[in-house]
């Protein structure tokens, strides 16, 4: 029986051609399913014996293959021969995979060579990635200039990438404290499209204008007049509630920021601020949400020994790690406390001894030495006594 032609293998260039395109298809459908071996094995047949259209296309697509399947280095490879077919397509792309690879490995310059090689390719729909990734490339280098021109060219491509491109040109200009820029460059993603990552930019842009203007009133409220040296800076005298509030918003400003050190500078100056009425409108400020002691309560209008550790931690915004270790430290003294009272414990010894690491539990943490001397204070006063009740040290002694 004759078998007809070309019904089992193609044959002439048309059934090569056509056999060589299902190859492609057959690889690209593996790939999608995770099969990157056998994705590249496909490929690579259509790399030895396949037109320069379907040599480009397996070569990308052995590139991405690779790449999914961890073989960064062979990865490159296949990117650079699909780079190398000069296709109007598959070459752009090719190049611009293989800057991403390379930028995710920390080769700069292989990147920004890639990057060029998209740009060279003349294909426009690659032109704004590619200027974008220039731009990322020179800021590296530190070629302010160079960057600058990437960053308006990719600022004014495809409104589909611009917002991207915005965001990331923004928040590093926010970073080099160039908030009109960085503002600028919001309201041109925003312009683009829709973006949240933009929106939240542009607070932040708000958030550095407020902490501007209200470190001018701060500098103006200074103790020694620190506007004196600045004529830039307004020389009118502040109201002493204009200035507890200028230094509050300041403070709590720079802590959103994340500028948790200058914020507790701002604490502390305005508390320790010469004029009276200043220090006590921040620090009451500072200590808004305090719990008040009952009025009528004995020693009410006494000092407690915590607050200063209180203050501090509002102020240098790590409250929530005093609070965690006060409470530490109240599981460890219960638990000192409760165990013998729940095995029944009648030795004396044995009961003093747990009381004594229940009391010394506080030790442990920066605050246990001002509660231990307030304890020691507290009990040479009902002693009614003017020297120490209690011997230097205690309770951790012996």
């Amino acid at each position: 029986m004759t078998a007809t032609t070309g019904s089992s293998s193609p044959s002439g260039a048309a059934g090569d051609e056509s056999a060589f395109a299902d190859l492609c298809d057959q690889a690209r459908d593996l790939a999608h399913n995770g099969h990157f071996a056998r994705a590249a094995q496909l490929y690579e047949k259509v790399l030895e014996g396949g037109s320069r259209e379907h040599r480009a296309a397996a070569a990308l697509g052995l590139a991405v293959a690779r790449h999914s399947a961890g073989q960064v280095s062979e990865a490159r490879e296949a990117a650079r021969a699909a780079m190398e077919t000069g296709h109007p397509e598959y070459a752009p792309r090719a190049a611009y995979h293989l800057a991403l690879s390379c930028e995710e490995e920390g080769l700069l310059a292989d990147a920004e060579r890639a990057w060029t090689a998209v740009l060279d390719s003349g294909h426009e729909g690659y032109a704004p990635a590619a200027h974008h990734g220039l731009a990322r490339a020179a800021e590296q280098r530190g070629d302010a200039d160079a960057a600058r021109g990437h960053w308006e060219r990719a600022l004014a491509g495809d409104p589909d990438s611009v917002p991207d491109a915005a965001q990331d040109y923004a928040e590093r200009l926010l970073a080099r404290g160039e908030t009109e820029r960085a503002e600028a460059a919001v309201r041109r993603g925003l312009e683009a499209g829709e973006h949240p990552g933009l929106r939240m930019l542009l607070g932040a842009v708000h958030v550095e204008r407020a902490i501007e203007q209200f470190g001018i009133v701060v500098d103006s409220a200074a103790p020694r007049g620190r506007a004196v040296g600045d004529p830039s800076l307004p020389t009118a005298d502040v109201p002493a509630p204009a200035a507890a509030t200028a230094y509050e918003l300041l403070a709590r400003l720079l802590a959103v920021r994340g500028d948790q050190e200058s914020a507790a500078q701002v604490w502390e100056e305005g508390t320790r601020h010469t004029d009276a009425d200043v220090a006590g409108e921040v620090r009451s400020r500072l200590r808004r949400g305090f719990l008040e002691p009952d009025p009528e309560a004995e020693g009410a209008d006494e000092a407690q020994w915590w607050e200063p550790y209180l203050e501090a931690a509002e102020a240098e915004g790590s409250t929530p790690m005093l609070a965690g270790e006060l409470f530490a430290a109240l599981g460890a003294v219960h638990a000192r406390a409760a165990l013998p009272l729940v095995e029944g414990e009648a030795r004396v010894a044995e009961l003093r001894g747990a009381l004594e690491e229940a009391v010394r539990t506080p030790s442990e943490f920066v605050w246990g030495r001002a509660l231990h001397d307030d304890f020691r204070d507290r009990l040479r006063k009902a002693a009614g006594s003017s020297e120490d009740v209690l011997p230097e040290g205690w309770p951790d002694l012996g």
